[in-house]
This record gives structure tokens, sequence and C-alpha cells, in this order.
């Protein structure tokens, strides 16, 4: 075997590696389904202009948030808004459990880092 031979196999290798990695990475990022995806994007722009540039904004924040975040604690972040609504005991539990805040914080720090890569 050569020394063309033995760096030809390397790189090879080497580009497989990366292959791999970015095909997990890739399934981790789109751990999302479509419909939440949509979802999000739907109301965001309700809240921010149904133009062009918005679906572009929107659509950009989406990817981001699930870049940072894994689907479930996305979801438990999503729960816990809309179960903090509900009034009386029930409500309070998701208002003041320390496991629910968590869950928020991480999504209200996914939601500004995709503020300021998007908007």
């Amino acid at each position: 075997m050569t020394a063309v031979g033995s760096v030809r196999r390397i790189v090879a290798a080497l580009t497989a590696l990366m292959t791999m990695a970015t095909i997990a990475r890739a399934e981790v990022i789109n751990d999302y389904p479509t419909s939440a995806r949509a979802e999000y994007v739907f109301g965001c722009l309700k809240a921010n202009g149904e133009t062009r540039q918005a679906i572009e904004q929107c659509s950009c924040s989406i990817d981001i948030i699930a870049s940072i975040i894994p689907y479930d604690r996305y979801v438990s972040a999503e729960t816990v808004l809309s179960m903090a609504q509900v009034r009386g005991n029930l409500g309070g539990q998701f208002r003041t459990s320390e496991q629910a805040a968590g869950a928020l914080n991480d999504l209200r720090r996914a939601q500004a880092e995709a503020e300021v890569r998007c908007f």
C-alpha cells in the first residue's frame, strides 16, 4: 500500500464519519413534528404580521428553537404556558413548580436566541 492509498483511506473514513455525524445531528434537530413547527409559525405570524418576511423569520425562529431544546422539553414548556392560565389550585401548581419554571426558562432562552438570530 502506498502513502497516497493510505491517505485516501483515511480521508474516506473521515468523510464517512462526518457524514454520519451530520445525519445524526439532523435527526436530533428535526425531532419536532411538522404539525408542531406549523403551529408555532402560524402563531408567530399572527403576532408579527402576516407578511412574507414574517414567514421567513418565524420559520427561522422555530428552527433555532428546535436546535437548542429537544421536542419533549418544548412540549413541557408549552404545557406549562397553557396550564398556568387555568385558575385555581391546578393552575397555581404550574405557576409555582420548580420543574415547570425550568422548562419555561429553557423555552424563553431559546426564543430569545431565535429573536436575535432571526428578527
